[in-house]
Formats: structure tokens, sequence, C-alpha cells
């Protein structure tokens, strides 16, 4: 034995790992990775490989402080994780070795926290999303490899989407590191706040502030502003909200709402957001074009006419934005800074110019800041049917420019701060220099003027009733009509005003332009996010970028097309109040979605931005909503139309996505809450549900026994498809879980609604009785348990049985009803199977084609076949059988068999044998059924027993009573020769199928036949027979009058004969089921527990 190792001296690393000769690498093996500079720095050798398992199960490897520099790395056969040791314990106890003697005495230990594991330390690279854009994606060890038996195989582990991890999803490559490292980001300034600026400093600022203040007055003009302000705030708000609850990636409002409301706002919203920045590139260059022509025009200098010019500047402007767009985001950004210094300028030019009032602008209407002008302007005068709504409706598209940073959050540096700090900011300093503006042009200029200087007077008139006659000037003949200057009458006021005045058209310029060319970035932007998720088919072709800022050339095209297209229409009075919708409806949708994610209250919704409110939120979505119908009534409906339609559409094809968004949150908490609810309302007999407990194995190997109760729970009652796993080896919970995933997915694929809940139990009976006990939730708890009948009863083995009934007695003792349906072909056809659906297609092998075939097949005791489980990548999985010429005549009836309740059941009855009242559940399955689709064309007919003497009574009797219970039927029949002694041929074929299973006690001694009955308890005993011959007699009888009646029935119900537990044998009870069931149409044997299920009071 070899000698435990000493202490390792100072200055001399201790021994991290070793192994004896021969011995393998352990398989908790994982390799050393340094920081960049310490691995570039360290020329040292490196660590060895672990084993092929190890780098399978390990693909996240340790983390080494590097701070101290490379002389404390582990020499190449010390292995660490977080600077721990990871020698397995299966090592360890091979060696026999004492591995450590005292390791926090060690500096080199006490540097990092846990020392003798391979459990990792919180690390940020764990948390980040498969394909990371700030870092590597690193998987923590799994709870298998820290909690599993060491021999134990290893499992592989499957994330919540149930794909597995490859490694080319979790590191990035080569080529997409080096893209990122040079990739251009943009600050919070750069990217955001300049922006947002531009785009809300729009031509309205120059052209149509000055007449709104003509028109509204300066303290509704500021009202304006402040409505249109606090509608901006409060949506930048939920920006904000939304944009610092998570990393933020490319899309803008489109990834904001989809990320919160689901695929069906966001996709919705998404569309109409990028077609509305598409067309108002148009409007922006249009608004352009025609100042340009006006410049034209005013030096006659036209090339043909003016619409004409308009589309010519128009086209020429939007390809010049295009090559600047199509050069790059920095080339756009480098732009976009030029035209905000102009901007700037030509807002401080005019500023400057209020204060420089000259006698030559006074004709005009401009005299400089005057007590008497700024009083006059208070009030509003509104002219040519202009309201207060109307001169909003013209004024708010100036404001829709607060998205124009969030649509390109996947160019930003930090998108979580610059949104907020930019967006917030930008609406402030503009909405400071509206109201600045505002109040300035009511300070300087009148409302109307004519612009002659010989409408001055010398002397004032003492009766003066205008600021203007106050100083000088008579410009009465205005109130006629025909005046062009002032506030009223010049759109173009502000150049007038400005102490420069080519720098306000410079200003108009870069303003149009500024705002044309953030549209033209942010439409691409947006629309490629949303083709990326793959939420509209066919869209994919503009979801590939280029370049190393993946930029979106084909979203620029298209782009490009559109905005060319309604250019050369040159007509956009009718469009422009259904973009400034569109616009409206994105921010609704935004507010909306901060008040639905803090109403849902998930644990996922914590915003590092605390300044705001829900109710606030909801209040701006509101208000959104409102202003919607103050702008243009009619786009408002065309707006809500369209984006209703588009969130039919997407609902209706349901994106197989999953973003974990507030609908989700607010779903699962209105379902908690609800079923608290239920639990505190006692049970009513007019609100009972049968909430079925299907033992089904795996949902597509019994289809008849799944279709046909689904037919009469679905939207009706719960169904749960219980599964019982048996297997001679220790249970593979993480192989249940992943295939409880599997399956409940084929279940919704099949639009089959149902719950799948598999246990592991030794046998049919310990796993019927956990899944008896303990599924549902509250009232959603189930109180129906369905069986496949076992047909095959006789070939196996008697203990089977015994362990099948002993469950129908454990249902009736947890007080279930029991169902029990019967196909004469059988039910299971896990063994042929057209396609093994519940395997998705990585995991099919290349032989998988046409016919499924499980291989090693073991039998359930309720007769679920079940592959032996292996561990091989496709465990439990069938194979496929290549021709399916090959099955036999029986597996074809079967197949044939399995899929009769799929379709609809043609004219026919549904036989109801009600023998014995059980509370009313056997009357109400068919009628459920006849209620679906399926069954509408069955006929309810029933049976029931009664004597010879007092038929019409008795049928009087019954049809009085379904009457009262409101269930129709076609046929009432009265079964008065119910005791008949059976044929003799009919007995003799029971005592035939009885004998294999007697004790016969009387041929044998008494103490072997109690040894032999304690053994074997399915025996039947003599006295056991005699006792029960004439209930046997009853069970053979009524299988010759269901013959006699009910051969050519689509579905026989009939009340289940009951055996006392602890009376009457497993073996006596299968033969009565058997008989009683035999050559017969398909059969529900339903039993239920006795309390009222049906009621005929209201």
């Amino acid at each position: 034995m070899s000698q435990p190792p000493s202490s390792p001296s100072a200055g001399q690393k201790p021994a991290l790992k070793s192994m004896d000769a021969g011995q393998g690498p352990s398989r908790f093996q994982v390799d050393v990775v340094a920081d960049a500079g310490s691995a570039a720095s360290s020329t040292g050798p490196k660590p060895a490989a672990g084993s092929e398992e190890a780098k399978g199960r390990f693909r996240v490897v340790g983390f080494l402080d590097t701070s101290s520099g490379t002389a404390d790395l582990p020499e190449a056969t010390d292995f660490a994780q977080n600077g721990d040791t990871v020698k397995s314990e299966a090592s360890l106890y091979s060696s026999g070795q004492t591995h450590f003697s005292d390791t926090h005495s060690s500096t080199y230990y006490m540097r990092t926290f846990g020392h003798n594991t391979i459990d990792a330390v919180p690390n940020i690279d764990f948390y980040r999303h498969t394909e990371a854009t700030l870092g590597e994606k690193l998987i923590r060890p799994s709870l298998s490899e820290l909690h599993d038996e060491l021999d134990k195989e290893p499992f592989e582990d499957f994330f919540a989407n149930g794909e597995e991890f490859t490694s080319t999803e979790g590191v990035p490559s080569k080529e997409k590191k080096e893209s990122k490292s040079t990739s251009v980001k943009f600050g919070w300034i750069k990217g955001v706040l300049i922006r947002c600026m531009l785009n809300i400093w729009g031509v309205m600022l120059f052209i149509r502030m000055s007449w709104i203040v003509g028109q509204a007055g300066i303290v509704l003009s500021c009202a304006i502003i402040m409505m249109a302000v606090a509608v901006t705030t409060i949506t930048g708000l939920s920006t904000s909200a939304i944009a610092t609850n998570g990393f933020v990636k490319g899309g803008g409002a489109y990834y904001l709402i989809s990320r919160s409301l689901g695929p069906e706002f966001g996709g919705s919203i998404g569309l109409i957001f990028a077609f509305a920045n598409a067309v108002a590139v148009a409007m922006y260059v249009v608004g352009f074009a025609e100042t340009v022509v006006e410049l034209l025009n005013s030096v006659d200098a036209l090339m043909t006419d003016e619409l004409n010019d308009i589309r010519i500047v128009g086209t020429l402007t939007i390809i010049l934005l295009l090559g600047i767009s199509v050069a790059g985001m920095e080339w756009e950004a480098k732009a976009q800074i030029v035209l905000m210094v102009i901007l700037i300028a030509a807002i401080f030019n005019f500023f400057i110019g209020t204060f420089i009032s000259t006698e030559a602008k006074e004709p005009m209407g401009f005299f400089g800041y005057n007590g008497a002008i700024l009083m006059e302007n208070m009030g509003p005068d509104f002219r040519d049917d202009e309201t207060f709504f109307s001169v909003f409706a013209i004024f708010f598209p100036a404001a829709t420019g607060i998205l124009a940073g969030a649509n390109i959050s996947g160019d930003l540096t930090d998108p979580q701060v610059a949104i907020p700090k930019g967006t917030l900011l930008a609406i402030l300093i503009t909405g400071v220099v509206y109201l600045g503006v505002t109040v300035s042009t009511g300070a300087c200029i009148v409302r109307d003027a004519t612009g002659d200087h010989n409408d001055s007077i010398s002397i004032p008139n003492v009766n003066c009733t205008d600021a203007a006659c106050t100083l000088g000037y008579d410009f009465s003949i205005c109130k006629e009509g025909g005046c062009k200057f002032g506030l009223q009458n010049d759109f173009q006021v502000m150049s007038m005003v400005s102490a420069f005045g080519p720098l306000i058209t410079a200003g108009i310029f870069s303003a149009t332009l500024s705002s044309a060319l953030a549209s033209l970035v942010s439409a691409p932007k947006v629309f490629q996010a949303l083709c990326k998720d793959n939420i509209y088919p066919g869209l994919g072709l503009f979801a590939k970028g280029y370049g190393k800022n993946n930029e979106p050339l084909r979203g620029y095209l298209l782009t490009f097309f559109i905005g060319l297209t309604f250019t050369l229409i040159a007509e956009l009075n009718i469009i422009a109040p259904i973009i400034s919708n569109f616009f409206l409806a994105s921010y609704a949708l935004i507010n909306f979605s901060v008040f639905h994610a803090s109403l849902a209250n998930s644990p996922g919704w914590r915003p590092s931005f605390k300044y705001y409110n829900k109710w606030v939120s909801l209040a701006g979505a509101i208000l959104c909503c409102v202003v919607m119908f103050v702008i243009n009534w009619w786009a408002a409906l065309v707006t809500n139309v369209i984006v209703m339609a588009l969130y039919i559409y997407v609902g209706y094809k349901k994106p197989d996505v999953n973003w974990g968004s507030s609908t989700q949150a607010l779903m699962y908490n209105q379902a908690l809450s609800h079923c608290l609810h239920l639990t505190g309302v006692e049970d009513h007999i007019k609100n009972f549900r049968p909430q079925c407990l299907v033992m089904t194995g795996y949902p597509n190997s019994r289809p008849a026994l799944l279709n046909l109760v689904h037919s009469f729970t679905k939207n009706v009652g719960l169904m749960v498809c219980g599964h019982v796993r048996i297997g001679l080896r220790r249970p593979v919970y993480k192989e249940m879980l992943s295939d409880q995933l599997r399956c409940q997915r084929w279940l919704l694929k099949n639009h089959t609604k149902a719950f799948y809940t598999p246990v592991f139990a030794k046998d049919l009976r310990d796993g019927a009785h956990y899944l008896l006990q303990a599924t549902g939730l509250g009232r959603l708890k189930t109180n129906t348990l369905v069986l496949g009948f076992k047909n095959n009863w006789r070939d196996g083995e008697m203990k089977d049985v015994e362990i099948y009934i002993n469950t129908i007695h454990d249902a009736f003792d947890l007080q279930y009803g029991v169902v029990l349906l019967k196909l004469k072909e059988g039910l299971d056809i896990s063994h042929i199977h057209e396609q093994d659906e519940l395997l998705s297609s990585q995991d099919k092998g290349p032989g998988m084609k046409e016919y499924v075939v499980s291989v090693n097949i073991t039998k359930d005791p309720d007769g679920d076949s079940k592959p032996s489980l292996k561990a091989t990548g496709t465990q439990s999985s069938p194979l496929i059988h290549k021709d399916p010429k090959h099955l036999s005549m029986a597996d074809q009836q079967l197949l044939e068999a399995s899929a009769q309740f799929r379709k609809k059941q043609g004219k026919g009855t549904i036989d109801v044998w009600w023998l014995f009242d059980d509370g009313g559940l056997t009357l109400l399955i068919p009628y459920l059924l006849t209620n679906k689709k399926k069954w509408t064309d069955c006929k309810i007919r029933v049976f029931i027993g009664g004597k010879i003497n007092r038929i019409d009574h008795d049928r009087r009797a019954m049809a009085a009573l379904l009457t009262k219970f409101r269930i129709d039927f076609s046929d009432i029949t009265v079964l008065g020769d119910i005791n008949t002694k059976p044929k003799k041929s009919s007995k003799e074929a029971f005592a035939k199928m009885v004998e294999p299973y007697r004790l016969k006690e009387d041929d044998m001694e008494q103490d072997a036949a109690e040894r032999l009955k304690a053994q074997e308890p399915w025996r039947i005993t003599d006295n056991e027979l005699e006792l029960y011959r004439a209930k046997s007699n009853r069970q053979i009888r009524l299988n010759e009058l269901l013959k006699e009646h009910s051969s050519t029935a689509n579905l026989i119900v009939m009340s289940m004969p009951l055996a006392r537990k602890g009376t009457v044998s497993s073996a006596l009870y299968m033969c009565w089921l058997d008989t009683l069931s035999k050559e017969l149409p398909p059969l529900l044997l339903v039993r239920g527990n006795h309390q009222s299920v049906l009621t005929f009071y209201s």
C-alpha cells in the first residue's frame, strides 16, 4: 500500500492529482483555462486532456485566479475547478490513498472558496443565452454530475425548451468573436440622445409651431405641448422599464413588445411599425423636396413643374440617404452629428433673432419682446374650422420620434443605460425648446400683419384694441383676410425673425433629412429582428445581415423601394395620419406591456429603472388610444383593424417561440388564483365533470383509449394520461422528465387537451395508487380511473391479473369511478405504430422511416408494452420496420380498430345498459359523447332490467327519469329475461375458462390448500364458485343478450359488475368481465362511485 503524501513544503504547490500506473483519467477531470492575458504569458505545459467522457460532460472549464500571475498556476498534472481539486471520489477510493493532508493551511487552497469540489461558484457567464453577445456561454456542472452515484451512466441534460446543448451553440466561433470585437457600438449620446432629438425636432418646429401659437394661443399651445410630452414621457418611462429588465437585443419597439406581451402583439406591431418607419422616410423626404422646390421656384429655376420637381428631388434625396445607410452605421452616425450641429445652430439663430428687432421687420408683425403682444397672444383665436384637437393632431406627429434610439438597440454599447438616459433627456430638452419657441413667438409676433410700411400710424389711437395699434401699426384690414404675414398667415415666420434667415432653411433641411435617415435605418433594423424570429413565414430572406454590424442590406433595399413608391406619389395627406396612429399603437402597447408585466407580478420582472408605475403606464396606454382617435378617428379604426388582423393571424399560426412573456405570467397567476378560489367552493352535482385518469402508458400507445376519453372530456373535464414506468433497473428520473416534455408536446401537437404524468413504481398497482392519490390540484383532481381491458390476461402470469384487479379495488377504495374499455382487437399498438411521433427529428436514426416496431418488449401488468431501457441515444425509443407488408393480419386489424374513434361516427347507436344505479356516470358519459361532432349522428338506446309483468311500467318510469334529466334517447328496452338460465354451451365455455384457476381444495389436504391459497390468492375456491354461481350465470346471460340486442352498436356503455374485495378472487372477477364482454363491439364498462352526478333540479 502506498504511503499517504506528506504536506507540501513551503513554496511548493500541493499535488492536485495523482494516478496509479495505468489508471485512466478521472471522469470529473476538467481542463484549466485562464484569462487570455495569463494564458498568453504562461509558458508552462498545457494541462492533460480529459477523457472523452469528461469532455462530453464538461464543456465548461474552471476559473483560475490569475491575478497573482502564472507562477501559481498548477503544473501539467494538476487539475482544478475554481481553484479546486477535481480528483474523483472513485479514483480516491480505488487508490486507497489519503489524498489531502491539510488543505486549509495551504495558501493555494485559501485563494478560492470550495477547494474539494467540482461545484462552481456564481459566475455571470452561466446565465448568458447560447448566442452570447457580451461573452461566452458557459455551462455549470449539472446536478447529476454533483449528486449521482459515481458508477452511474451520465445522462445528457436538456434545456427547458427540450433542446440539447451543443458546443457550437455555447462557444462562439473565432469569426463571431472577431466580428463582435470590431463592430461599431454607440453610447447613449450618439446612439439615443441625438437620434431622438433629431426625430422630435422635425419640420414642425420651424414651419408649423408659429401657426399653432397663432391658432391656439400661448396657453393652449403650451397645453398641447405638455399633453404630447405627457404621452411621450409616460411611454419613455415604460420603455426604460422594459429596456432595463434584461439584456436588450436589436429590434427596438418590436423587441420590447414581443418579449413582454408575446409574439402575437409583438408580431403585429413589429410589422406595422417597420412599415410606418418606411413610409415616414417618404414623408420626410417629400417635406425636404417641397422646401427645395419652393427655393427653386423663388428664383424661377424649376426643372419641369412643381409636382414632378418634388418627385425628382425626392428620388435623388432618398438614393443619397440609402447610400449613407448602406455605407454603415458609423457613417450614418457621423451624418446625424453634422445634421444635429446645423439644427442646434438654427435654433440658437432663431432665439438670437428674437432679441434683434428692426423696423424693417415690424410691418411683417415682428416687434421684439413686448408685454402687449404677449397678453394678446395668450388666448386662442381658432380660424378656418380649426379646434383645439385638430391643432393638437397637427402638432403631435412631431413628438413621435422617441423610439429612434431604441430602434437601433442592437447597435448600442449598453442599451439598458443608453435607452432610459437618452430617451428621457431627449424628451426633456425638446419639450423645453418647444415651450421656449412657443413663448418667444407669442411674445414677439402679432397674429396678423400686412407687410406694408404704409400701414404705420404716427400717433397711436387711444381706442386701440390690438397690440399692433399700440405699437404704431394698423393691421385692422387683416380682419377681412388676405394678409400674408403674422403668426396665422406666414409659415416661414421663424426664418424672418431669425438673425440669419438661410440658417433656418438649413435647419429645415437638417430636420427633414435627419428624420428621414433615422427612419431609413430604423425600419430595416426592426424588420430584420422580426424576420429573425420567423413570426411570418416567407420573410426569412430579410433576416440575413452583412458586415461587422450585421447590416440588413436587403431590408434597406425594401425600405428604399417602399419609401420611393410613396415619394413618387407625393400625396401623403391621407397616409400621414395612419402613420401617426401606427406609432401611437406602438406606444400604447409599450405602456400596456409595463402594466401587464407589473400586474402579472412575475419574479422575472425586475427592471433596474424604478421610476415607473403600472397605473401610470395604463393611463399612458389609454391616453395613446384616445389621442389616436383625436388625430383621426377613421385612421385609428384602420390601425386597430390591422393590428387585430395580424394578432389573429399570429395567434392562429402559433409560432414556436417562448420568450417568457407577461401573458404567460398572468395566465399562471389567473390559473393559480382560480384554482385556489375553487377550493373554497363546495362541489355541486350540476357542476360535476368526469375528470379522468387514463392509464395510456405513452400517449400514442393506446390511441383508441386516448381518443374515446378525449371525446367526452374535451372542453368539459380534466384528462390526465397516466403512465406507470416499470423497470428492473433503478429509475432514471431525468429520462422520465425529458419523456414528459416530449409526450406533452405530442399531445399539444395532436390537439389533445390532456396532461401526461409518468411515475416510477415496482408494478402497476403501486404506480396507479400514487397517481390516484396525487394527480390533480385542488378541485382540478381526477375522479374517474380509465383502464384498457386486459385482453391477454390468460397468456401472462396470474400475479399481473392480481395486480390489475387490485388496482380497480384501490380506485373504489379512494372513491373513484372506474371505466374499462374493451376492443376485441386489443388496445396496445406500441409494437406496431405508424410513426414514432414522440421522437423529435434529431432523435431519429437514418433507418427510421415508416413503421415502428419495439424491441426488447416487456409487458406491463396492464398490458403496456414498453421497451427495455438502456443508456443509448434513443432510450425507450422504438426502431422502425421499413416494410409495412410484414405486418400480420391481426396487427392490421388492430391498427384499424385503434383509429375508429378518431374519425366521425356514422349513423348508429350508443347502447347504454344501465343495469345498476351508480350515481348516473353510466348515463352521463354517452350523453357527453353525443354532444360532440364525431358522435352527433349516434342515438342513445337505453337497456334496463325489469320484470316481465311490469315491462311497460318500467319503460315509462325510465322515460320519465330520462326526460327529467333532459337526456335525449331513441328507445328504451326493458330486459325481462335477464335471470333466464344461459345456454348450456355458454356455461360450458365459462367452466372451461375458470378451470385452470380453480384451487380444488376438496382434492387436497386442508393445510396444503391453505398454503397454496396464501401463495396464489387469485385461485378460485370451490366454495366461492358455488356461492357466486348465480352471479356467474348472470354475466353469461348478459353476454348472450348483448350479442342479441347490441351486436351492431357503435359503442356499448354498460354497468360494470362489482366484486366484493377479499371475497371474490381476482381470477373469478376477471372471468366475469371477460365473459361479459366477449365478442362484442367496443364496450365501456362503467361504475361510478355511487355519488349522484345527475340531477333534475335547477
